[in-house]
Formats: C-alpha cells, structure tokens, sequence
C-alpha cells in the first residue's frame, strides 16, 4: 500500500476549544509539526491552515482544517484536490469516544462511528478509503452527555493520558509514512494496550 502525503488534524478552530477531548486531532497534529520543525500558515482557499514538512525524507503536508468540526469535509477534499493526493494516502487524526484515554489506533477504511469531522468527510469524498488515527477520550457513559463531554476539558489524568497516545503514535508514524502500516499498527496496538487510562 502506498505510504502518506497529507496528514490531517481534526478539531475546531478558536482559543476556547483548544484543550477539549473534541481537539485530539489538533493535538496529535501540532506536536508532529513541533517535532519536524514545521510551522503552520492559513492558506484561505483551502479552509485551513497548511505547514509543509519532512519525514525520513519524504515530503508531507500537515493540514488543520479551520472550518467547525462538522464542516471538515470541504476542507479536506479541497486539500486532497489541490495537492492531487489521492484519499489512500491520508491520515486523518481525530479524537475517539470509543476508545479509551491513554490508546491510539491506526485503522483504514470502516464507518464514522458517530463522529461529526468523519461523517463529513465521508459525504464529500463519498466513501471513507482512508486512514485514520483514532485516540481515545473515553465516553461519558450516556449519549446525551456526550456533546458537553467532547467539547469539555479532559481532567489531569486524562490529558496526560491523551498526551501519551500521541506521543507513542507520533513514534510509529515514520512507519505509516513509508506504507508499513501493520507494523506500525501492530507496534501502537501493543504500546497502547498497556497505557490505557483504567475505566
């Protein structure tokens, strides 16, 4: 399977969601551009913000749509048509109320799970035939509870947990950067299975 070129961070623009569980997927993106010493500009015409980068030599763009969550969509499939990047070869980085805090997982292809940035993306490019790291912020325990939930401040424990899943999965990236997608599945999987914050 070819490799990536365009790594997407989902979340939602402005100050006050920017240590929400919703904003995983901005987390995840603005530490792998800390560690390659990329820097972020607004590039308007693609609704987002862009930051070209390098990884074991090869070329990458970083992309943090600035439209709302449940808008990503648009942004997406303008990034991927405008860098003539076929889906196949994005990851998209979003936050999980699946999983618990503390675990990462790379995933291709699949549903949406309910997640607003996803089910937006699916329905501008039509299927969902690309990858995903999915990091877990737990679940309320009640669905109407979950959108105060995702857009909530994660407590200590959590963050920290959170905080480390990106960390392991920014450690197998050059992986999945080079298409070794179940190696670096196999290494996260079993990294995360014993970092996840207990329920």
């Amino acid at each position: 399977m070819a490799g990536l070129r365009l790594i997407v961070g989902l979340g939602n623009p402005g100050t006050e969601y920017l240590r929400t569980r919703h904003n995983a997927g901005f987390w995840f993106i603005d530490a792998l551009a800390q560690r390659l010493g990329a820097r972020f500009g607004n590039d308007s015409k693609l609704h987002g913000e862009t930051a070209k980068a390098s990884l074991d030599g090869v070329p990458l763009w970083l992309f943090k749509p600035t439209t709302f969550m449940n808008k990503s969509g648009i942004a997406v499939a303008s990034a991927l048509r405008y860098y003539k990047i076929e889906p196949q070869e994005m990851l998209v980085a979003h936050d999980d109320l699946d999983l618990p805090p503390g675990t990462a997982r790379i995933k291709f292809d699949g549903g949406h799970g309910g997640q607003n940035g996803l089910r937006d993306i699916f329905s501008h490019l039509g299927d969902g035939k690309f990858h995903r790291l999915r990091l877990g912020i737990g679940h309320p325990g009640h669905r109407d509870k979950v959108s105060p939930w995702v857009l909530g401040r994660p407590g200590a424990a959590d963050e920290n947990a959170i905080v480390d899943a990106i960390a392991a999965a920014l450690d197998v990236l050059p992986l999945a950067v080079n298409g070794e997608f179940e190696r670096a599945m196999k290494l996260l999987h079993t990294v995360g299975a014993d970092k996840a914050a207990p329920r």
